[in-house]
């Protein structure tokens, strides 16, 4: 009886063992793909725990945004890596199973490419609504760094893609730095431009609605900023195309910069030798005072400058909210100015000289003589002698 249990015993390991050899492939298959979606299940909890717990969409949001977008590459790798060990069980030949991992190997690649160029857009637009002070990444570089970014990100996948296929690209990057010396030496002007507009939206000397002046004096306000040129609308209404190159390397005031948009405007006026400077002081002043569109904080000053060759050189100093407005204020200024000094009888100098005749030539007499210097004075055209 004990023989027979026995016997019995060894026949059912016996036909076991035959069934696992005869389904071995899908068992370890099965066992793969339980792993797999071991690992997706794990992944995803992990990930949805981080993003509703240590990466709050209102307190961190890019992180939130990141652990979110790891999702779908992590689960696409889990995927791949899986049908990929799948596949070495399979009775395939040695290049169909290369092909089919070098094609899992470039999905994988373009997956995670477009996760880090989504992350990396993300990011930097994060970082210009910010705009810290002193930060190169602001409204006006977010365009500029977005493309470089993208750019670069795209460089790298196709760089990956060429090694995973075993592309050779020592001919391509001689071709392209062949090209890139041609292109450089035809147009150097228009890559000094490019090159001067990075620059300048780096560096960021000014922005879109600054008014600035150039050296050449054009003085506008900034419509545009191009990696080739900036455009200036200059108050006849004219716009002005810079090329950058000449921007760069020249001299900028920038009328808008400082710590707000205000700025101060000086107004030179002379009044006569022997007037009371105090009473200008005051008069100046109050004019600037009067005036709706002159700030009152910083006060608006009046500064005895210099004595000039026929006139005490004063100026007065007041702020505006907007440079745009520098003209007619400056206007409304001079105007206010002239109206003022009429009712306080203080005296606007001109220019007066005094002609000294050492001697009379022949045949001329004193009366003809002071008549052609009082003409000369008072007018320019020829005066007739009513005697020829």
């Amino acid at each position: 009886m004990q023989d027979t249990s026995n016997s019995l015993w060894q026949t059912l390991i016996s036909r076991a063992e035959q069934l696992m050899e005869q389904n071995s492939l899908w068992v370890d298959v099965s066992v793969i793909t339980l792993i797999a979606l071991t690992a997706l299940l794990f992944a995803n909890l992990l990930l949805g725990y981080l993003a509703s717990r240590r990466f709050k969409s209102d307190a961190k949001p890019t992180g939130h945004f990141i652990v979110r977008a790891l999702r779908f590459p992590i689960s696409i790798s889990i995927i791949l890596f899986a049908l990929g060990s799948i596949l070495n069980h399979f009775s395939l030949s040695t290049s169909a199973v290369s092909l089919l991992h070098d094609i899992f190997r470039s999905m994988d690649i373009l997956v995670w490419g477009q996760f880090f160029y989504r992350s990396s857009q993300f990011y930097l637009k994060r970082l210009s609504a910010i705009n810290a002070q002193g930060s190169i990444i602001k409204p006006q570089t977010l365009p500029l760094l977005e493309n470089t970014s993208a750019v670069v990100i795209v460089l790298f996948t196709l760089y990956l893609l060429f090694v995973t296929w075993e592309i050779d690209m020592t001919a391509w990057l001689a071709s392209a730095g062949i090209i890139g010396i041609a292109v450089g030496f035809a147009a150097k002007d228009t890559v000094a431009n490019l090159l001067s507009g990075v620059f300048i939206l780096a560096d960021s000397p000014y922005k879109i609605g600054d008014y600035i002046v150039i050296d050449s004096g054009e003085r506008g306000k900034v419509t545009n900023i191009g990696l080739r040129s900036t455009r200036i609308l200059t108050r006849d209404d004219l716009e002005v195309n810079i090329p950058n190159s000449i921007i760069a390397n020249g001299k900028i005031i920038n009328e808008s910069a400082g710590k707000d948009i205000r700025s101060r405007v000086r107004v030179p006026v002379g009044v006569a030798y022997g007037s009371d400077i105090d009473l200008v002081r005051d008069v100046l002043v109050k004019v600037a005072y009067a005036e709706e569109e002159v700030c009152h904080e910083p006060e608006p000053r009046a500064r005895f400058r210099a004595f000039g060759a026929s006139s005490l050189d004063f100026e007065l100093l007041v702020w505006i909210d907007n440079p745009e407005f520098r003209g007619r204020i400056v206007d409304n200024l001079n105007c206010a100015i002239y109206k003022a000094f009429a009712e306080a009888d203080i005296e606007i100098p001109f220019s007066q000289h005094d002609v000294y005749i050492k001697s009379m030539p022949d045949g001329m007499e004193h009366g003809h003589a002071a008549k052609i210097a009082a003409h000369g004075i008072q007018n320019t055209q020829p005066i007739i002698d009513e005697n020829k």
